[in-house]
């Protein structure tokens, strides 16, 4: 790798810490490419983007971002798992760090704070945004739905009453 591409390297990962909203710290043990490209698939379909970077150079584009805490946490073999969504790198890794002894969390950052192992499983046991925006809009709907049913049953009992005295006429 030339000095234009680890540069080129320095200024996408720089770029990606200011977007993100966590980053969750990985140790690769060992991973097969079946492994990389299973995890790599789960992060995509989460929203999520799993990246392999040499130290040094995320130690760099850490400089000047929130998560420049983290720096300690790049010794050996690490890939970066990161999202805009808060939860959702986090509940991959995790949910993947349980299926193989290969793969395993070293820590992360959500912005400034600085997260440990605990604080990142903790993470992934949170909804994701997704699940929080449906909640809200199921919270939304219930109580117009709930009057569109009370304003309905009157009419309904009303209704059911002059079938019956209908009912009783006829007989």
């Amino acid at each position: 790798m030339d000095r234009a591409q680890k540069a080129a390297a320095v200024a996408e990962l720089k770029q990606t810490f200011s977007e993100v909203g966590v980053v969750v710290v990985t140790r690769n043990l060992g991973l097969t490419v079946a492994q990389s490209t299973q995890l790599r698939t789960k992060m995509r379909e989460a929203g999520a983007v799993y990246k392999v970077s040499k130290n040094k150079l995320a130690k760099i584009a850490l400089d000047g971002t929130d998560y420049d805490g983290l720096g300690e946490y790049f010794t050996g073999p690490v890939g970066l798992a990161t999202s805009v969504d808060p939860v959702a790198a986090a509940k991959v890794a995790v949910d993947f760090a349980k299926t193989t002894d290969k793969f395993e969390i070293v820590g992360g950052g959500m912005g400034a704070t600085k997260l440990d192992v605990e604080g990142v499983k903790a993470l992934a046991t949170m909804p994701s945004l997704d699940e929080l925006r449906a909640k809200i809009v199921g919270l939304i709907v219930a109580p117009a739905t709930k009057i569109a049913t009370i304003t309905q049953a009157p009419a309904a009992q009303i209704a059911r009453v002059l079938a019956a005295y209908s009912e009783k006429e006829a007989a």
